[in-house]
């Protein structure tokens, strides 16, 4: 009998999704085509971002908007550690030196006081993430990017279709990046898109992932070329989406609604399963915030050596557990480049104690109970 195993978070696609992507198979266009437009332009709508830009990784997504922001050598970006390394990569990515300062011991988020403090005449872009699916404090941000006249980006990787004071993510930063990836709000198998409120950003962005390679005749330094005559006005990159993963992003999109609702369900059947629990802290969420619940993150009271032995107990029994996230100046590349591992005390023991239970909309009621037994006998044999 094969032993049961629940994974921290899975793709879900129905048959809806595999027809969609069947009808682009049959049709004209596999790349390039009206099916991109047409998930950029729903994106858009679902978001209310004025403009839309889609790329094929949420990576990709974040490397656009910092070249769209205009960052250059010597420019600084200042970030979070706990994330994904890509929020940090992408900025090194155009030769910007990056500031880490740390996060609300209590939700994860980059502290916007910190921020405050941190920022210097050389800032041209802050970055928040939306850790676990909940909105950064973008206002206490913007406060100290309008005063320094920086740029203020969201990675919202885990938090599409979340909302801040019921302003969605998408116009809650300059711009605003997100990941398709298949334990993410949707999917495009791999896949990411950038939402921005300026026309010529959006433009500067479309470039980009196009190789630099400019189309239109009105923007053509050369203007007695042919019809086939096209320019390589910019340095750019290979960053397209193509119109398969579009039409299952499309699908997927139509859904999004409920699927954020399926997960803010689970969420709570986690809270009350899970609070009178000794020795494990449960996640904190901002007032006026509906969070995405991309993860739910659990935190032992103790220690590492807790957390490991917590982790390990799941995983024999089947949770599918996983850790959100290794501080990126941990890392032993970036330990090589001279930051300082002590740096961001609250980031490194808030990741030092988080364990990520499995959330994804597929889970059924009875995956919920059984994660939540789980939970309470390893927590009872680890202490």
């Amino acid at each position: 009998m094969t032993k049961r195993f629940l994974p921290y978070g899975r793709q879900w696609i129905t048959e809806e999704d595999i027809q969609a992507v069947c009808d682009v198979l049959r049709g004209d266009w596999l790349t390039t085509g009206p099916t991109v437009q047409a998930f950029e332009a729903a994106l858009a709508a679902q978001t209310r971002a004025p403009h839309m830009v889609v790329v094929n990784s949420g990576t990709a997504a974040l490397h656009t908007a910092y070249a769209a922001a205009g960052l250059k050598p010597g420019d600084e970006v200042v970030t979070t550690p706990l994330t994904f390394a890509a929020t940090a990569n992408a900025a090194l990515y155009v030769g910007a030196t990056l500031r880490f300062v740390d996060v609300e011991a209590d939700t994860g988020l980059i502290d916007p006081d910190a921020v405050n403090e941190a920022v210097t005449a050389n800032t041209r872009v802050v970055v928040a993430v939306d850790y676990t699916g909940q909105p950064a404090d973008y206002d206490a941000l913007r406060r100290t990017t309008d005063r320094i006249g920086a740029q203020l980006i969201a990675d919202a990787a885990h938090s599409l279709g979340a909302t801040d004071q019921g302003r969605p993510v998408g116009t809650l930063a300059d711009a605003t990046t997100f990941s398709f990836h298949p334990v993410k709000p949707i999917t495009t198998g791999e896949g990411g898109a950038i939402a921005c409120h300026d026309a010529q950003m959006a433009a500067t962005m479309r470039d980009f992932r196009t190789h630099g390679l400019v189309r239109d005749p009105v923007r053509h330094t050369h203007t007695d070329g042919g019809a086939w005559h096209q320019e390589m006005q910019t340095l750019g990159y290979n960053y397209r989406l193509t119109d398969l993963q579009c039409a299952l992003g499309l699908s997927q999109l139509t859904r999004l609604d409920a699927l954020i609702a399926r997960r803010g369900e689970i969420a709570c059947k986690y809270h009350g399963g899970l609070a009178d629990i000794d020795g494990i802290e449960l996640p904190v969420v901002r007032n006026n915030v509906t969070s995405g619940w991309h993860l739910y993150v659990i935190r032992v009271s103790d220690d590492g050596a807790q957390r490991q032995r917590l982790f390990d107990k799941l995983r024999a029994l089947g949770v599918g557990v996983q850790v959100h996230y290794e501080p990126v100046h941990h890392h032993p590349y970036y330990r090589s480049l001279g930051f300082d591992p002590d740096a961001c005390p609250n980031a490194i023991d808030f990741a030092s104690r988080a364990i990520s239970l499995p959330i994804f909309p597929a889970m059924t009621n009875d995956d919920i109970l059984w994660v939540v037994e789980q939970v309470r006998t390893a927590v009872h044999e680890t202490r």
